[in-house]
């Protein structure tokens, strides 16, 4: 299973913000923040291990943090 991670910039709170879409009828968005794009991402992975602890039994296809890719504006977790 693929995880999008969005990561944007945010004038009005003066920091990336991390929306996670496929958690978006669960999870409250943005699901964590960062000052700089490096620190989203981390934090965005830390909410995704997050999510796999909470998701014992059920069926969640989580992915390990060494597989994760890079792109422009949008980073997909694989």
């Amino acid at each position: 299973m693929k995880h999008t991670v969005i990561i944007r910039w945010s004038e009005e709170d003066g920091c990336f913000l991390v929306f996670l879409p496929e958690f978006r009828d669960t999870v409250m968005q943005p699901v964590t923040h960062g000052d700089n794009y490096e620190d989203a991402l981390k934090n965005a992975l830390e909410v995704l291990e997050l999510l796999e602890e909470t998701s014992v039994g059920k069926e969640a296809a989580f992915i390990p943090r060494s597989q994760v890719q890079q792109g422009n504006a949008v980073t997909e977790v694989r």
